[in-house]
């Protein structure tokens, strides 16, 4: 399994070069194009590339930087355990930080160059990982488990996130007014598999606005549609609880009070637990693969309910991992 490194502290940080700190911060907080999301992730690529720097470089400054020196980091990163998607992802930190000083400071150093060339290659490691999703089985199976270890917040996690179909950013949201909303009751039209048309009441809810992935920086703004077992399980998970002021469904103790959950802990439910239950890997994008793939292929839905639910503007884009907001298209997905 590929492995992490650990975070640049504080007390190394103020080690560092402070140009290279000084041109990190800048950058970071300039970058009006990286999202809320993915700034942080930046941050923390560049300021690993930096604290390397101090360690291994003579803390010299960025501008000073050789091809040479960026060809030995790459391989540090390769022999601390890294994996390719990782690596490839400091090498974009690296490579957008340098592009940034070259638009911006090109006549402050003129002979700079980005040292992160295409001649420097990313191993490719041959990291395969079973991409297959959870069939209905296996998805009962582990809410079965669940439910039995009594892990009622992690059920619940499980259930609203398999049902609408949403990412952890997505989740994280859910605020603990949706059990007080009323459900919406319908009458829907489905097609069997010999095409045969017939009609199927289901009840579902829907969530509080939340700002979901899309192609601008801000994302866009839906209200995620989810079952009656979902909110079941929600309203357990939160008797369980019990009264406090945090005003999201997913939750931890911190520091004697009870605050929103970040999609870490989401990360090592499914990688620690899930996984375990399942016997084979488990991550958090799996449940939406999962759902979209039950719906079309072991219950016979149409492409476009699944489209709907997921949020994905073309049904090319839905059919790669085989949800229009507002739309009934997402009822069929309900449908028992």
């Amino acid at each position: 399994m590929a492995k992490k490194l650990e975070k640049v502290t504080e007390e190394m940080w103020v080690l560092c070069n402070k140009f290279n700190k000084e041109m990190a911060d800048e950058f970071i907080n300039m970058s009006d194009e990286l999202s809320d999301e993915t700034k942080p992730q930046y941050k923390s690529g560049i300021k690993i590339w930096i604290n390397w720097i101090r360690e291994n470089c003579s803390n010299k400054s960025i501008i000073d930087i050789k091809t040479m020196d960026y060809k030995k980091y790459q391989s540090w990163l390769y022999n601390q355990g890294l994996g390719e998607s990782a690596i490839r992802f400091k090498r974009s930190c690296v490579s957008t930080l340098n592009n940034y000083i070259l638009l911006y400071y090109e006549s402050n150093y003129p002979t700079f160059k980005n040292f992160v060339t295409k001649g420097i290659k990313v191993p490719t490691l041959g990291e395969v990982y079973d991409k297959a999703p959870l069939n209905p089985k296996e998805y009962i199976y582990l809410c079965d488990e669940l439910e039995r270890l009594e892990e009622w917040e992690k059920l619940a996690y499980v259930k609203f996130t398999y049902s609408t179909g949403c990412r952890r950013a997505e989740s994280i949201q859910l605020l603990k007014e949706v059990v007080d909303y009323e459900s919406v009751d319908k009458t829907v039209k489905v097609k069997d598999e010999a095409g045969n048309t017939s009609e199927m009441e289901i009840s579902t809810y829907k969530t509080h606005s939340i700002r979901c992935k899309g192609k601008s920086k801000l994302g866009v703004i839906r209200k995620l549609q989810f079952d009656q077992e979902a909110m079941d399980a929600i309203l357990k998970w939160l008797e369980i609880r019990g009264e406090d002021n945090c005003l999201y469904v997913f939750a931890k103790m911190s520091d004697g009070k009870m605050v929103q959950r970040d999609k870490t802990s989401f990360n090592y439910w499914a990688s620690t637990l899930f996984t375990k239950i399942i016997g084979r890997r488990v991550h958090c994008h799996l449940f939406r693969e999962s759902r979209a793939t039950n719906l079309v292929v072991h219950s016979g839905r149409s492409l476009e309910a699944a489209k709907s639910l997921l949020g994905h503007r073309s049904s090319a884009t839905t059919q790669i991992y085989v949800i229009r907001d507002d739309s009934d298209d997402a009822d069929e997905a309900f449908v028992d």
